[in-house]
């Protein structure tokens, strides 16, 4: 009787925590069975509760794989997104407009010419790059990038042609400019990837102020949406509104606010990462035609401390996040580990975090998190972007002015 009331004092007091975290695999240790979630601080909203065991506070885990991080190159201004390229060099993009090459040993390439011009301040500037799924034969790349217009800007994705001696792009053409167009330097959004059906898979942003978030649930506007679009900029076959009125054809998913994070599984399938609200960051599994609630259903609050304005935490017809962080972690850049060089590692989901300055690993199993571990916290840098390279090491970059490019590696 005494243990019977001891667990269930000990599971009222797991509820009570908001910490809902799965057990670790059961072994005849007592000790080693407890969860002890990572995340421990006091959250932004206390009084919201998960809608399921292990949406949030996931037990903490710790990797065993022992590793060494080389700054590869230093001086960045800014870097935005890390892309190797199958002979081992890397592609970096940096805020205010530049695109660079930078070798397998660290030599850093002049800036590319051909790009066309951005505009940078804020989060504004040249932002994600990604190569072609035909890369190895044509040299193709695409990037997003926030455009200048009239009235304002917008974001957009070009196309180009990298010259074999890594120094310029031809045949540089502007394949998507989003609308509508709006004059401010937030909320671009504008992770690049592309899936197994070959198509690219843009994610945007809603632009951050009061007036343009509601048209993260409009069907007319880009905002706040994932987009599926051909390699020529075109709506993808098979989109789900595709002959609706008034929606456009390019939207895949509704109701983000602002994803500067996405990766393919190796099942093929998209997981976003979201810059949410005060304590509403969220990993999102992404599936065709769904809406994603912002800014009707979220977890969090304003910035101001204030609730955001008529939202709940779930309602019916809207998909709740596979996880979320209360504290919020500030995600951009994600990639799920595939390679050889850490067996330990694989299949988890890589995210980087600008807020406290550090990489997160999530264990994923059966679509839920069920681990968390934060690494390179004593580096003290805003992590912008991670990526695999061909030889299974992470590479990773981080944001500010004097920004740096590391290899994550088996130690040596």
């Amino acid at each position: 009787m005494k243990n019977s009331k001891q667990l269930i004092i000990s599971s009222l007091l797991a509820v009570a925590m908001n910490t809902a975290c799965s057990q670790k695999t059961m072994t005849n240790d007592p000790v080693a069975n407890e969860c002890k979630p990572l995340e421990t601080r006091q959250p932004n909203v206390p009084e919201q509760k998960p809608t399921f065991a292990g949406q949030t506070r996931a037990c903490g885990i710790t990797s065993t794989s022992a590793y060494q991080v080389d700054v590869m190159a230093k001086g960045l201004d800014k870097p935005w997104a890390v892309e190797p390229m199958p002979d081992g060099n890397l592609l970096v993009t940096e805020k205010p407009g530049r695109m660079r090459v930078i070798s397998a040993m660290g030599a850093m390439g002049d800036p590319l010419t051909g790009l066309p011009e951005v505009v940078a301040g804020g989060q504004a500037g040249l932002l994600d790059v990604a190569l072609s799924p035909t890369f190895a034969t044509d040299r193709t790349i695409y990037w997003s990038f926030s455009e200048p217009r009239p009235g304002g800007n917008g974001t957009a994705v070009a196309r180009g042609v990298l010259s074999q001696d890594n120094k310029s792009l031809s045949q540089v053409k502007v394949i998507l400019s989003t609308k509508p167009t709006y004059n401010n330097t937030m909320h671009f959004g504008s992770r690049l990837a592309f899936g197994q059906d070959g198509m690219l898979y843009v994610t945007m942003g809603e632009r951050s102020d009061l007036k343009t978030r509601p048209q993260a649930q409009h069907m007319d506007s880009h905002l706040g949406k994932i987009l599926r679009i051909t390699n020529d900029g075109a709506p993808a076959p098979g989109n789900p509104f595709i002959g609706q009125a008034g929606a456009l054809p390019e939207i895949w998913t509704v109701g983000h606010r602002n994803v500067q994070s996405s990766a393919f599984d190796t099942q093929g399938r998209l997981w976003s990462v979201e810059m949410g609200p005060q304590g509403g960051d969220e990993l999102n599994l992404i599936e065709k035609g769904k809406n994603y609630g912002w800014p009707l259903v979220t977890f969090g609050e304003e910035y101001s401390g204030q609730p955001v304005p008529n939202a709940v935490t779930a309602k019916e017809g809207y998909e709740s996040p596979v996880y979320y962080w209360d504290p919020v972690i500030a995600p951009s850049g994600a990639q799920f580990y595939t390679g050889s060089a850490f067996p330990e590692w694989q299949g988890n989901l890589f995210i980087g975090g600008l807020k406290d300055k550090r990489l997160v690993r999530l264990k994923i199993e059966n679509g839920k998190v069920t681990g968390e571990e934060h690494l390179l916290t004593d580096r003290g840098q805003r992590i912008r972007d991670v990526k695999q390279g061909p030889d299974g090491a992470l590479y990773v970059v981080t944001d500010q002015s004097n920004g740096e490019l590391w290899k994550i590696s088996p130690k040596k």
